[in-house]
């Protein structure tokens, strides 16, 4: 793309610079710079390698695959398995399906292969899987049969391992494979004597299904001169109430997650990942989501359907549902969301994430749309946009996509269909659009694993391990949700956002009247950075200014969060920088009434005392305390602290390595003194010094000492953020873990806490958002 942007004239640059979201001069520009795209050689030299099948730089090798696979071989015999289990799995993503002799297919052998292995493993689920998905390729595939048998003795399921050995021994062809099948089927007949065989419910591929949790809340659009369109409930909604779920109109990974989660519904990838058909780049959980990402299945072929038809009766028929208990059954819609990008190069693997999306936007109006009329689907998709507040690149960049996704699309659909100004305005305007409504979908993640073990949908808690179980969200994806984009900004939230699968869910956390607007956070909020850092971010990313009530009120939050101490020894009062003061100064005029702060708090007194809409308390400079008016040496203190953080940063470095010393431990602990000294005790510094030595104390196994330091941590960030914040909740998951380590009743308080803040943000789906909890609530 860099080529295709160098080449383009200074007096074009120049036109899209100036231009505006006007449709004609949009219009104009778009038209200009295909114009001089068409007579570029280059161009069509990307979009070619972008869309022709006969470059398929992501496309399957045979070759390629077979050297893995013979790495796999290598690696199970030397009894190495997970790097076995990953060698067949690139073998199969590279893997061409050959419709030719069924009983050689590469695909079908690599499924086996990966079996053998997750046998191996004891991985027994996901082992019945790969045989159900070899013998859909090759239903007389004896090896196949005789493994899903082998799967489901180690099951105890030996009703079913007595119909598949018999379907291996129907189907094998060899004198020597008939008596092995034949040797194991009497084993397994011998040891069912006289007992009851248990009929085990068949091992199907994962399922995509949740708590059965539908909105019952009435939501209607409304408009506000500051804020544009926005939802309010019908009536008052209390805390803890779903209010919103909505299936994503398209979706995209982001790359840093494309080996851990699969590309469809962003879960968790197995150990039996489904590669796409078409090219080498995917990876899904299941053929379900597979299919759905790609439309395409395998086929039967007609022989190996004949030889299920020759199979006795009863064992014919269980033969058929063993092969074709889903895919072929399943519904596919009319679009799909990757199946046009992975003809050539695979899309995402090359384009920006939000390029990728406004492809599978465009895709979707491509297929379905009888009028070819872009301007109404684009009106009709009735997502806001910022373009005329782009930044030059921007502008320029998203020209340049809107021409490359179109010539890709055309080529990838062999639609007729016309390119030229009016289509790729639209286009643009498209890529904006994404920009600002875009959610990045996100996973909870903890590192409860190293403590715990999953037994059947359970955990098992090892005493030995001590924990601090550290909570974060991590990024998986980006979607685009048409209604959830309808929900207005605010840096203090009433709603909280959360995915189970694809699916987005909004829940409110605070009491909603009637009318008010449901607001959720499109990025950092009050506790998490402070109010400039907060307002730029969101000016960066969504090209406005904001003005929610965190942004334009005083609170406590911002004023502590990046403060320093006052020098005046029992003095509460707070030091602010320049940066920060100027920006509190602003909110004087709607500094909160006293009956809705906390009143019995020190720093609720600063910030009266400050910010009482007196003529002299604008005066205050920065680096005088804003309750005594003592003055501070920031320059001295701010060398002093970024001292200490070296120190706390090689803590850090420690645990990560899991080699801490008892050096490392003290120098932090001077480290906290001189921050604590120096910077304000609400500080948010403090409180990550607090959090990282809390951890250290834990892993050299000083329980009760990280159960002091986690408090510490804990009382701070309670002072941030409002004492029921999800972001305490997964503060106390660390604390409830170490004292239940520690054995420490106190552990229960700290556990119903969490479960009563969990309910409040993910109701019903609390277990499934975050597993780890099912194990403590059973300890309350």
């Amino acid at each position: 793309m860099e080529t295709l942007k160098a080449a383009i004239p200074n007096e074009l640059k120049q036109s899209i610079r100036d231009s505006s979201n006007v449709e004609d001069t949009l219009r104009d520009t778009c038209s200009s710079l295909h114009q001089f795209f068409l007579h570029f050689q280059p161009f069509h030299q990307v979009v070619t390698e972008l869309a022709d099948p006969s470059y398929a730089l992501c496309g399957k090798s045979k070759e390629a695959s077979l050297e893995y696979k013979q790495l796999g071989n290598q690696c199970f015999f030397d009894a190495d398995y997970v790097k076995a289990l990953d060698y067949y799995t690139q073998a199969l993503r590279r893997a061409p399906f050959e419709v030719g002799d069924m009983k050689t297919n590469l695909v079908a052998t690599l499924y086996i292969n990966r079996a053998i292995v997750l046998h191996k493993m004891n991985l027994l689920v996901e082992c019945l899987r790969d045989c159900n998905r070899a013998l859909q390729i090759c239903p007389s595939y004896a090896k196949a049969w005789y493994r899903r048998g082998k799967a489901n003795v180690s099951l105890g399921n030996n009703r079913d391992a007595i119909c598949d050995l018999n379907i291996a021994k129907s189907v094998e062809s060899s004198t020597g494979g008939k008596r092995q099948v034949e040797s194991e089927l009497k084993i397994i007949l011998d040891q069912s004597k006289g007992t009851n065989i248990v009929v085990q419910p068949q091992y199907k591929e994962n399922s995509l299904s949740t708590v059965g949790e539908m909105p019952q809340i009435k939501l209607r659009s409304v408009s506000t001169p500051d804020k544009g369109r926005g939802m309010v409930p019908s009536h008052d909604v209390s805390p803890g109430s779903l209010v919103h779920a909505e299936e994503p109109y398209a979706t995209i990974i982001l790359k840093q997650c494309r080996e851990t989660h699969c590309h469809y519904c962003f879960n968790d990838l197995p150990a039996d990942r489904v590669p796409c058909i078409s090219c080498s780049i995917p990876l899904y959980c299941s053929q379900q989501c597979q299919i759905k990402a790609g439309g395409e299945m395998f086929r039967i072929s007609t022989e190996d359907s004949n030889i299920l038809k020759n199979l006795p009766g009863d064992i014919g028929k269980y033969a058929a549902e063993v092969i074709q208990y889903n895919d072929c059954e399943q519904k596919i819609d009319d679009v799909t969301e990757h199946k046009h990008e992975c003809q050539g190069v695979h899309w995402p693997a090359v384009l920006p994430s939000e390029i990728v999306l406004a492809g599978r936007v465009v895709a979707k109006f491509l297929s379905k749309s009888s009028s070819g009329d872009i301007a109404s689907f684009v009106e009709n998709l009735e997502l806001s946009h910022c373009y005329e507040h782009m930044p030059f690149e921007s502008k320029l960049d998203s020209h340049i996509y809107a021409i490359v996704l179109l010539y890709c699309l055309k080529h990838s659909y062999g639609t007729m269909f016309s390119i030229d100004g009016i289509s790729i305005s639209q286009v643009v305007i498209v890529i904006s659009q994404i920009k600002v409504n875009c959610m990045t979908v996100v996973r909870l993640k903890s590192i409860d694993a190293h403590g715990l073990s999953d037994q059947s949908g359970g955990f098992t808690f090892h005493s030995s391990v001590h924990l601090t179980s550290n909570v974060e969200q991590v990024r998986v994806g980006k979607a685009i949700y048409k209604a959830g984009s309808l929900f207005n900004h605010s840096c203090q939230p009433n709603v909280h956002a959360y995915f189970l699968s694809r699916t987005l869910y909004l829940r409110t956390t605070k009491v909603v009247a009637a009318g008010c607007q449901l607001e959720l956070s499109y990025g950092p909020q009050v506790g998490l950075w402070d109010c400039k850092d907060r307002q730029n971010f969101l000016k960066d990313e969504y090209a406005f200014h904001c003005q929610c009530a965190g942004c334009s009120e005083v609170n406590l939050s911002d004023i502590v969060i990046n403060a320093f101490r006052c020098v005046k020894p029992n003095c509460s009062g707070a030091v602010l920088e320049s940066r920060v003061l100027e920006c509190e100064k602003q909110k004087i005029k709607h500094f909160p009434i006293p009956n809705k702060v906390i009143k019995n708090d020190d720093i609720y007194e600063v910030c009266l005392h400050t910010f009482n809409q007196n003529d002299a308390s604008i005066n205050i400079q920065p680096g005088y305390c804003l309750k005594c008016g003592s003055y501070s040496d920031l320059e001295s203190s701010r060398t002093t602290v970024d001292k200490a953080l070296i120190c706390i940063k090689r803590l850090q470095d420690a645990i990560q390595s899991k080699d801490i010393s008892n050096t490392s431990i003290s120098d932090a602990l001077r480290s906290l003194h001189l921050l604590r000294s120096n910077l304000h005790a609400y500080n948010k510094v403090i409180a990550e010094a607090e959090d990282n030595i809390a951890q250290a104390f834990c892993l050299v196994g000083e329980l009760q000492l990280s159960v002091d330091h986690c408090k510490a941590s804990i009382q701070i960030l309670e002072k941030l953020y409002d004492p029921d914040d999800i972001v305490i909740a997964y503060e106390l998951v660390k604390l409830s873990s170490v004292q239940l380590s520690l054995g420490d009743d106190s552990a229960v308080d700290s556990i119903s806490r969490i479960g009563a803040i969990f309910s409040r943000y993910y109701g019903l789906h609390a277990d499934l958002v975050f597993p780890y909890l099912q194990y403590l609530r059973r300890e309350i």
